[in-house]
């Protein structure tokens, strides 16, 4: 599986994780202006692109002046295919995955600014930069999808594969279980809103004036980590992509000089500014304040959940029944509290819905409790943070547990035929590459060309 995980996975990303070398390509490169040293079919690849790759290197895994050449020009190919395919990938899409870069890299440096000096660019072009990478990593997944979407086997070839693999060879399967979960929200209290309608109104009022900015405000006391140490500012967004409440207030905005009313979302109260529109997205910045919860209220809660466990172990009625009607997990509530694990699935770019959870996947808080329990067990109540950040108390029931181990045909034949597939596509990936080599005009320069390349096909005879 080895070539196709290079070819499927690869983006310029995975250069930033490759080994270091220092080698006459390096020593040749502080003495040389910018250069082409590859041209696959019309497209150059320069002195300066690997440099940048190898640039932001941190651990050693070969010879970086063979492999990111490569690489790049594996990427080549596939684009080049995407081109002829009219394949495309939506900004939209592209840009879901540069933010969750982004943010990684923020919180990794500290701080938008520390990214800078560490990259040596504005935060602008960073995101500009990123944007091509992942549009390019997105195309070639689409083409490597495209080429092997009609690539199924059979029942009888998993069988046949599997059959005579020692033991040892087999994959292991880890633990995987199947959780339901009853959760209540304690209450917020009437005075503790209209505090933090006051905070923001005041807020509001000391902007108007000019007494302070938006930004500072923002810094100081926005409730949002993702957005305050930047005085409030988010990136440019479509209206789906936020929150319904916000978004509808977001998009009435017009002045850039005025302050929107406060509104209520899933995460707490807002005050917005609108800084600029681009089509259909808006650039805004805001002030996130979350009403407190009394640990009173808190309390209050985990006894009643106390209650309604001690009713379903008294036969009353059951958990499943109880999640129904009492849960206010919106997506839990309507699978009779069983809660659902999104899996995507690389190959073929679909999201997969299932009920099954490794250990990993779930959020902390629960898999700390589900360790505890034995199957068909009910918790004890607890608290944890949703994901929108408020405080909510659970208890949880552990409907199933499969325990690590070998995969066997009868209990795991999906993931077997998952791995058979997975060989297929690699395989046919592999001579696909190798049959575009030939059709493809290959150019590299001498001093470049000394390397065990994965495939020797880029030297022509």
């Amino acid at each position: 599986m080895k070539n196709y995980r290079l070819t499927n996975c690869f983006c310029l990303f995975v250069l930033l994780v490759l080994g270091a070398q220092t080698t006459s390509f390096a020593q040749s490169a502080a003495n040389n202006i910018d250069e082409v040293i590859w041209v696959v079919g019309d497209e150059a690849i320069l002195r300066s692109d690997v440099e940048k790759a190898r640039a932001q290197m941190t651990r050693k895994h070969g010879n970086p002046y063979c492999i990111i050449p490569e690489n790049l020009a594996l990427q080549k190919l596939f684009l080049h295919q995407a081109a002829l395919d009219s394949i495309e990938v939506s900004d939209d899409q592209v840009n879901r995955y540069v933010d969750m870069y982004l943010n990684e890299w923020v919180q990794t440096a500290g701080s938008r600014e520390k990214l800078e000096e560490y990259r040596g660019m504005t935060f602008a072009q960073i995101k500009e930069e990123t944007f091509e990478m992942v549009r390019d990593n997105e195309l070639m997944k689409q083409v490597q999808r495209e080429l092997t979407k009609g690539i199924k086997v059979t029942p009888a070839e998993v069988r046949y594969f599997f059959r005579d693999l020692p033991e040892d060879s087999l994959p292991i399967i880890p633990t995987q279980v199947e959780v339901e979960i009853l959760t209540e929200h304690p209450r917020v209290s009437q005075e503790e809103i209209d505090r933090v309608k006051s905070l923001l109104r005041e807020y509001t009022e000391r902007i108007l004036s000019g007494e302070t900015s938006f930004s500072t405000l923002a810094i100081l006391y926005s409730e949002d980590p993702g957005s305050a140490r930047q005085g409030g500012e988010m990136d440019y967004a479509a209206k789906m992509e936020l929150d319904p409440a916000f978004a509808n207030v977001a998009w009435s905005l017009t002045d850039p000089t005025k302050i929107s009313k406060i509104v209520e979302s899933q995460y707490g109260y807002h005050i917005i500014q609108l800084i600029d529109r681009k089509g259909d997205k808006l650039k805004l910045r805001h002030i996130l304040k979350k009403p407190r919860v009394e640990q009173a209220d808190i309390d209050a809660v985990l006894a009643r959940l106390d209650s309604i466990v001690m009713d379903i172990r008294d036969g009353k009625f059951t958990f499943e029944e109880a999640a129904t009607v009492l849960s206010d997990d919106k997506d839990s509530r309507n699978n009779k509290g069983l809660l659902t694990n999104i899996v995507y699935d690389e190959n073929t770019g679909e999201r997969i819905r299932t009920s099954r959870f490794k250990m990993s996947e779930l959020p902390s808080e629960i898999a700390r409790v589900v360790e505890g329990l034995d199957v068909g067990e009910i918790s004890t109540p607890f608290t944890m943070i949703d994901k929108s950040g408020k405080t909510q108390c659970c208890v949880i029931k552990l409907r199933s547990r499969t325990k690590t181990h070998t995969a066997s045909m009868a209990e795991d034949f999906q993931v077997l035929q998952h791995i058979v597939e997975e060989r297929r596509r690699s395989e046919f990936l592999d001579q696909w590459i190798r049959q575009k080599q030939q059709s493809t005009y290959v150019r590299i320069n001498p001093e470049w060309s000394n390397c065990e390349f994965q495939y020797p096909g880029w030297v022509k005879e």
